[in-house]
């Protein structure tokens, strides 16, 4: 009898062996070098909580991407750049089997990573910050800041003020108040070249890491009495930026900030004084984004949310953590369009997913993303996708949009990346792709 049955059990092992790497095949791993803990911790617990809601959302709801499992590992970064590069090389053993993009959320980290994860083929997905230089995908294959970048963000944002200001900037005056780091520096260049073409005084004012200290800079904005104030604030510095000028009784509705001045969390704890003051947006808040919602009802029903506070659930960052997810999914299931259904994508496919997105408003609206974001079509010689960011103001109690989607001046602004990168390339011995031979 023994001699019978050795055929089948042999057999079955071998089953067992092909569905245990069935099994493995059939995960698709986020590394996810996050902070929740530090001066920027409240900012990353919004965003990485709605990018792993979603994730686990997928996973709920439609049983991963084409039956392929959406797994992640997190790691405390602390918006740390050395921790960051810790962080990415304990987990990119892992990512080699599997990659779904890297989200650092930090431009310091990204610009410590870029060059590593070019060389172990993992891309680096830099939404709304980072190296924009990057943008040219024929000098940076690997890394992506994808949906719009500081520069294309600074140029809508002048377009704004523009209108504002009666149509013509000629002769007036816009003060920079900028972190200074990495982050604030990015966007100097594009306002450099908003002045020279707009006739505008741009007048710089840099605020020292972490921000909490600023009398000195608003007793200059005070003397200067600009017209606007273009805002680049990160974490404390933003709320410490709108009691100054509250202070000093500069208008809040004359204070435009970027993306990253312009959630919850930099609003509320500076009370009344916020009242008014509008930044750049490229995602809505709100649960009245259909897919916002239906994560609450399904992973939250179900007691697996990654949030303990739920009443970050709608707000501009978590929903931003949203779009980083949806936009990370999209391009799984764009590359197993090409790899093969129900397969798990490399670092080199999800490249490949990545600089071929074409995500439509009819696409949006099949995920429950209407105006979550916008369209987004990438290139190998565009990695950024589209350009377009909302202005949005806070009334006292929420953020509403008081603009449509704007698109910064491209054939300003994009020239400016593209000679960055070949210089970039000229310095580190790179040969650029031939974007016209990609496909």
């Amino acid at each position: 009898m023994k001699k019978v049955f050795k055929p089948a059990v042999a057999a079955a092992a071998v089953s067992l062996a092909m569905l245990s790497q069935a099994a493995y095949s059939a995960e698709q791993f986020f590394p996810i070098p996050s902070y929740r803990v530090g001066a920027y911790g409240a900012n990353g617990q919004a965003f990485y909580g709605g990018f792993i809601d979603y994730l686990n959302y997928v996973n709920m709801k439609d049983k991963g991407v084409n039956g392929v499992t959406l797994t992640w590992e997190e790691c405390e970064t602390e918006y740390n750049n050395a921790k960051g590069v810790e962080c990415y090389e304990r987990m990119k053993g892992k990512a080699a089997q599997s990659a779904g993009p890297i989200h650092t959320m930090s431009t310091g980290i990204s610009y410590a990573l870029i060059d590593k994860s070019a060389q172990d083929k993992l891309p680096l997905a830099m939404m709304g910050y980072g190296r924009t230089d990057a943008v040219d995908g024929s000098v940076f294959p690997y890394a992506f800041p994808l949906v719009t970048t500081y520069q294309m963000q600074a140029s809508a944002i002048v377009k704004f003020v523009k209108d504002k200001l009666g149509g013509n900037l000629a002769g007036k005056k816009i003060v920079y108040l900028y972190h200074d780091s990495a982050y604030g520096k990015e966007a100097i260049v594009a306002l450099n070249a908003e002045a020279s073409l707009n006739k505008f005084e741009l007048v710089q004012i840099p605020v020292a890491h972490p921000g909490n200290e600023q009398g000195a800079q608003w007793l200059k904005i005070r003397q200067e009495k600009p017209d606007f104030v273009i805002f680049w604030g990160w974490g404390v510095m933003n709320q410490t930026a709108l009691k100054a000028a509250q202070k000093v009784g500069y208008p809040r509705d004359k204070m435009i900030g970027s993306w990253w001045t312009g959630s919850e969390e930099d609003v509320v704890p500076a009370g009344e004084a916020a009242k008014g003051y509008m930044a750049a947006t490229w995602n809505v808040a709100g649960k009245q984004v259909p897919v916002i919602a239906d994560i609450e009802k399904v992973v939250y029903g179900a007691g697996k949310g990654n949030l303990q506070d739920k009443a970050k659930i709608g707000t501009v960052l978590y929903n931003r953590g949203v779009s980083a997810a949806v936009l990370s999914v999209e391009a799984i299931r764009k590359g197993q369009d090409k790899y093969g259904k129900g397969k798990s994508l490399n670092g080199e496919q999800m490249r490949w997913a990545l600089e071929n997105l074409d995500i439509t408003e009819a696409r949006l609206k099949a995920l429950g993303a209407t105006n979550l974001l916008p369209e987004i079509k990438t290139s190998c010689a565009n990695h950024e996708g589209s350009g377009k960011v909302k202005i949005q103001q806070w009334d006292g109690a929420k953020w509403v949009p008081v603009s449509d989607w704007i698109e910064g001046n491209k054939g300003l602004i994009h020239p400016l990346f593209q000679a960055s990168a070949k210089q970039y390339a000229k310095e580190k011995g790179i040969t650029p792709r031939d974007c016209s031979k990609e496909k």
